[in-house]
């Protein structure tokens, strides 16, 4: 029983050494690395880096219309009658007065055949009458007689004249034509359509503005024209009319702007978004939209900015000092804004932001304040004004 307590007690006596240097051992660990989780810091974020843009800003109001052709209508026929001759390709352009359709006048003509015969008939009639009414050998009344004869055939040749003229189709001015809508040999009934004859330069686009603006707009301020027909181009025209009365249902004034449309590539009925450019101007700072983080507090931008790394020397603590290689740190500092207009890719700021400085243009939502960062621009997005991307 002895020998079994004495054998415990040695066992005791030559662990305890050994578990006091475990314990040293991993008290000594977890401090250096409780020193060195102190002294520890971040790899700096990479970041996009744009400089806040100070420009001349043009305000803007967007809006949406529709194009309408100046001159524009669709041909139909005035009376009824048989298609006898097609005169116009379809698609072509035609002069005012070009002869397009003629109907059959067949008779007509007969009937205007048969009117001159009594027209000359009743002419010399006439001549006979005046001459015996010279000698007295015929009543002043047998005279008129023969005079209204003449007049009503006439008139009964005019009346003829104008009823074949109603069976030709003229273009009523010049412009594009579209598809023929008839055929030859067809019976016509008074009134059916013919073809469309539109008038493509210059067009109108009529669109709607808010009362708000009225006391901005007039005629001659500049409009910007976009159609999804052509993402590339922008086709420009001036306001040339307002209406001079508010719609009841929506508030919103009515507007016309006229622009030049010499290839014809704006046509009547197309949907259109469109800016017109007000006078006034000033002078704006601009940033990307995605430099902007929005939060219940409101809206906040993250400025780039140089800051001298912080050391702890003898004597001094949380002193602004150069690292051993004289380095400059960038660090972020959350900045609030107060946000303009929109126009493209940037965004106006109104308050809180200074031209030239650095702000943060994309990857906001992984900042926060104080952070440290590294400027690599070799993946930054294009920024634009006039965005034209290409899967829209």
């Amino acid at each position: 029983m002895r020998r079994q307590l004495l054998l415990v007690l040695m066992g005791i006596v030559i662990a305890i050494p050994v578990v006091l240097a475990i314990i040293g051992t991993k008290f000594f660990q977890f401090q250096a690395m409780a020193e060195a989780g102190a002294h520890f810091q971040m790899p700096p974020e990479p970041v996009n880096v744009l400089a806040a843009r100070e420009e001349r800003w043009q305000p803007r109001v967007s809006s949406v219309g529709s194009v309408a052709a100046i001159k524009g209508t669709v041909l139909s026929t005035e009376t009824d009658g048989v298609v006898r001759a097609i005169n116009f390709q379809p698609g072509s352009v035609v002069a005012e007065g070009d002869v397009l359709v003629q109907l059959d006048t067949e008779v007509e003509q007969a009937q205007l055949d048969a009117a001159k015969v009594d027209a000359q008939w009743a002419q010399l009639a006439y001549r006979r009458a005046r001459d015996l009414s010279k000698t007295r050998n015929i009543a002043a009344v047998e005279l008129d007689s023969a005079a209204n004869s003449v007049k009503q055939t006439e008139a009964q040749l005019r009346y003829l004249k104008a009823e074949m003229n109603r069976k030709t189709v003229r273009a009523p001015f010049e412009g594009r034509l579209g598809v023929v809508r008839i055929s030859v040999g067809r019976f016509l009934a008074k009134g059916s359509p013919v073809v469309s004859l539109q008038s493509l330069d210059p067009v109108f686009v009529n669109f709607s503005l808010p009362q708000k603006h009225l006391g901005e707009l007039k005629a001659g301020l500049v409009v910007e024209v976009q159609a999804d027909a052509y993402p590339e181009q922008s086709f420009i025209g001036v306001i040339t009319a307002l209406d001079p009365d508010i719609d009841l249902e929506t508030r919103n004034v009515r507007v016309q702007a006229t622009l030049p449309n010499p290839d014809g590539q704006l046509r009547p009925g197309m949907f259109v978004s469109l800016d017109v450019v007000l006078e006034r101007a000033r002078q704006a700072v601009m940033i990307p939209a995605t430099a902007v983080q929005y939060g219940p507090r409101g809206s906040t931008v993250f400025v780039v900015e140089e800051e001298p790394v912080q050391e702890q020397v003898e004597g001094q603590v949380g002193e602004q000092v150069k690292g051993n290689d004289g380095e400059q740190h960038l660090v972020v500092r959350q900045q609030p804004v107060t946000l303009g207009a929109r126009r493209g890719d940037f965004v106006v700021v109104t308050d809180g932001l200074s031209g030239g400085e650095q702000v943060v243009s994309s990857g906001v939502f992984k900042l926060r304040p104080g952070m440290a960062v590294v400027i690599d621009n070799s993946l930054a997005p294009e920024f634009s004004l006039a965005p034209n991307p290409r899967n829209t």
